[in-house]
C-alpha cells in the first residue's frame, strides 16, 4: 500500500509540475500580447510606450509628483522629465505648480486627454468584453484577485532586479 501512494504522490507532483509550466507559458503569451498592445496604441498615438504606461498611471491614479512616476515606471529622473515633457506637448498632461512650494511639481492628466487613447483601445475592450462574458459575477473577484497579485508580485520583482544582486 506505501509504494501505491508513493507512485500517487509523484504522479501528482508531475501533473502539478506540469500544470505550472503550462501556467508560465499561457503568462509569457499573456505578457508578450499586452506589451505588443502596448506598442501598437503608442504607434497609433505617435508616443513611446513608456509615454502611454506614464499616462495610464496619471489616470488610474490622478495627479502625481514627477518623482513618483519615475519611482513607478523605474526611470531615472532625467528619463521621466523627458517623458513628461512629451505627454504634455502631446496635450495629455500638464505640470501644475504646488501652491504652497513652488518648487513642488505635480503632472496631472487633462481633461479630455485620454480620448486619443480611449479610441486607441476600442477595439481592445470589444474583445475583453467577450472575454468576460465567458466568467460569473462570482469569478470576477477571483480573477481581479488573481491579476493584482501578479502585478504586485512583477511590480516587486522588478524592483529587485534594479538594485542589483548585491543590495
Amino acid at each position: 500500500m506505501g509504494q501505491r501512494k508513493q507512485a500517487d504522490r509523484v504522479r501528482a507532483d508531475q501533473v502539478r509540475a506540469d500544470q505550472v509550466r503550462q501556467g508560465e507559458d499561457v503568462f509569457r503569451d499573456f505578457v508578450i500580447a499586452v506589451l505588443l498592445h502596448n506598442e501598437a496604441v503608442a504607434d497609433r498615438l505617435g508616443l513611446q510606450p513608456v509615454d502611454v504606461a506614464a499616462a495610464i498611471l496619471l489616470e488610474m491614479r490622478g495627479p502625481l509628483a514627477v518623482g513618483t512616476i519615475s519611482e513607478e515606471l523605474g526611470l531615472p529622473s532625467a528619463s521621466t522629465t523627458r517623458l513628461v515633457d512629451r505627454l504634455e506637448k502631446a496635450g495629455y498632461v500638464r505640470r501644475v505648480r504646488g501652491a504652497q512650494d513652488r518648487r513642488t511639481v505635480t503632472v496631472e492628466p487633462v481633461a479630455g486627454g485620454m480620448d486619443d487613447y480611449e479610441a486607441a483601445c476600442e477595439s481592445s475592450r470589444r474583445y475583453l468584453d467577450e472575454v468576460g462574458a465567458h466568467y460569473t459575477p462570482e469569478q470576477a473577484p477571483l480573477l481581479l484577485d488573481m491579476l493584482v497579485r501578479i502585478s504586485g508580485a512583477y511590480r516587486t520583482a522588478a524592483r529587485e532586479l534594479r538594485r542589483g544582486p548585491d543590495q
